[in-house]
């Protein structure tokens, strides 16, 4: 029979710069598939500034990337146990956010990037968060496909939403771009979409007119 334990468990995040409370916005940013977050905050570095702070959490399953040795990656989760994996990931993020916003005297914007395979998980997130996002990016990615999306869609109201997709982007597909019309269609929302020319990668001066729009 399968059983299941609730325990304490220790996750990563890296940031930008230490907290000072004096921060007008946070910037949550999901890294994609086999990545870590130490180096996927390395690539925002051209977008820090004073008044920014720069949140990345590290996915809590790792594995090698290549064999039994070498690089190690991180993923948000797999088809294995995924509704535990998306309960964890729910409470990870709304406890990092929970600590993160102690003591500013003045409550922060919330912005949230989702690259790859952190679009999706970025999504979830913010379907079932508490705190007003001001602005969602899904880059290289989409909604997940498994939103509730008619007790979701009101959620992303106030949010400004972009979608950005690379022209060379090797891993968006036709089906995946039908799929996410689909969604877009039934949850009604005036999300933009913006694309650029290149591959599954982060475009800086695209992204920095997007978080400052």
């Amino acid at each position: 029979m399968k059983a299941t334990v609730k325990f304490e468990y220790t996750s990563n995040y890296w940031l930008s710069h230490l907290v000072n409370r004096e921060e007008t916005e946070i910037l949550m940013a999901f890294h994609g598939y086999g990545q870590l977050a130490e180096f996927f905050l390395k690539k925002l570095a051209p977008i820090f500034k004073e008044e920014r702070l720069v949140v990345v959490p590290e996915a809590n399953n790792h594995a090698y990337l290549e064999g039994f040795s070498g690089r190690v990656g991180a993923n948000w989760m797999t088809r294995h146990e995924r509704e535990t994996a998306i309960r964890n990931n729910q409470n990870y993020f709304d406890e990092l956010l929970r600590l993160l916003l102690l003591k500013y005297p003045k409550p922060p914007k919330l912005k949230i990037l989702g690259f790859s395979q952190g679009a999706a998980t970025a999504s979830r997130w913010v379907s079932n968060l508490d705190y007003e996002v001001d602005t969602l990016v899904l880059w290289g990615g989409g909604f997940a496909h498994d939103l509730i999306l008619d007790e979701k869609k009101t959620k992303f109201h106030k949010t400004k939403t972009y979608i950005a997709l690379g022209t060379r982007d090797e891993f968006i597909t036709e089906e995946s771009l039908q799929k996410q019309e689909k969604i877009l269609k039934s949850m009604k929302l005036n999300i933009e979409k913006r694309y650029y020319d290149g591959g599954h990668d982060l475009n800086l001066p695209l992204l920095k007119e997007l978080l400052e729009g």
